[in-house]
């Protein structure tokens, strides 16, 4: 319509014109009218692909400058589609540069990476105290299918009203298909315990490893007075009168051998099945066939066996061999093996007397004899 107008306007003063004029005049007004009639972004969008010139604006910049190009406008209900395709474009080329960067960057170690999750545990070492559950607990825990907490939680007896979350954060990371672990000593003699573990699952395998309770009481007070060097003689923590041979159960070096009483409590909660006992004295004389019985309770195949142990004569303790990748064999702490104090011989022999017949009691529900005589 311009168009029309101007020539109209024009059209008086064209007998004042030479015909090279006006065969100028008519190619400029084309020109004017073409290029209002299609403007260069039309004629650009019209005649190919605009991605070229949006690869250009992307490689020079960055995505603002591809928003702010003015050689890169489309129509509204296509401008989108390409700004989506070029975002797509700069990802692929970010990927592309992070890619070779880690090629030239070495690999995390393996021990940074997150691996499965943390869970309860499936079987928990519930003690008993000076019994041989750190050994049970380090001697089952190079099996591959094993995971453990590395320090005695206490959760069920003085940390539980934190919660199960709590709980479950102090839990190593595991796979499906292995079983996570964790042991405090303390919870055989909890009253609280057994009732506590079963209501977070009926289903958790309780380990319970067990010794001569004597000489168990006499291991305790020797680990007492190592912290306590003003500690009263045994004799007169362990008897209220020892004349007459009359025994202090209030004292808890004493109370903890009353296996069969501590049993009584858990076996309202777990079935006897559900309880694996392991000897103390032969963990010492025979701890791969200790660890083969752990192994079947917990389902496990059998992979931890005597090639893993040698026997320390210094510490009077078996001790882990050397793995291929370690330099030294490892053994229990300084605390394990501990040379006792020398107690009484008539003290022991009342001691034995007073602890008789609870473990009679005791072998009778377990159903074997553990021969602490």
């Amino acid at each position: 319509m311009a168009c029309v107008l101007l020539f109209s306007r024009l059209l008086p003063f064209s007998h004042r014109l030479t015909r090279t004029s006006i065969c100028l005049l008519s190619l400029l007004l084309s020109y004017l009218c073409y290029c209002a009639l299609f403007p260069a972004d039309t004629i650009m969008h019209k005649s190919g692909d605009p991605t070229p010139s949006c690869q250009r604006v992307l490689a020079d910049g960055a995505k603002r400058r591809l928003q702010k190009s003015l050689s890169c406008v489309l129509p509204l209900d296509e401008r989108a589609s390409s700004v989506e395709a070029s975002r797509l474009k700069s990802d692929q080329k970010s990927s592309s540069t992070v890619h070779i960067v880690r090629n030239d960057t070495p690999s995390p170690p393996i021990g940074s990476l997150k691996f499965g999750n943390k869970k309860l545990p499936n079987a928990i070492i519930v003690g008993v105290k000076k019994g041989g559950t750190r050994a049970v607990l380090e001697f089952i825990r190079i099996h591959p299918d094993v995971r453990a907490a590395g320090t005695e939680t206490h959760f069920f007896d003085r940390n539980y009203d934190r919660g199960l979350e709590w709980y479950r954060g102090l839990m190593p990371r595991t796979l499906e298909s292995q079983i996570t672990m964790e042991k405090t000593p303390s919870y055989f003699v909890t009253k609280e315990t057994p009732h506590r573990i079963s209501t977070m699952s009926r289903n958790t395998k309780l380990i319970v490893v067990v010794r001569d309770p004597v000489t168990r009481a006499i291991s305790d007070y020797t680990q007492t007075l190592s912290k306590t060097p003003d500690l009263p003689s045994f004799q007169e923590l362990a008897f209220r009168n020892q004349c007459l041979g009359i025994v202090d159960t209030s004292w808890n070096a004493i109370r903890i051998g009353l296996y069969a009483l501590h049993l009584e409590n858990w076996l309202r909660y777990f079935p006897l099945a559900q309880i694996h006992f392991v000897s103390g004295e032969r963990l010492i004389t025979d701890p791969a066939g200790e660890l083969a019985r752990v192994q079947d309770f917990l389902g496990l195949k059998r992979i931890v066996t005597d090639k893993h142990f040698y026997f320390n004569r210094t510490k009077g303790f078996p001790c882990l061999k050397k793995p291929e990748s370690s330099g030294s064999p490892r053994c229990l702490g300084k605390s394990k093996g501990r040379t006792h104090v020398q107690i009484d011989r008539d003290a022991i022999e009342q001691l034995r007397d007073f602890y008789r017949p609870y473990n009679v009691k005791f072998y009778e529900m377990v159903g074997h004899d553990f021969k602490w005589e």
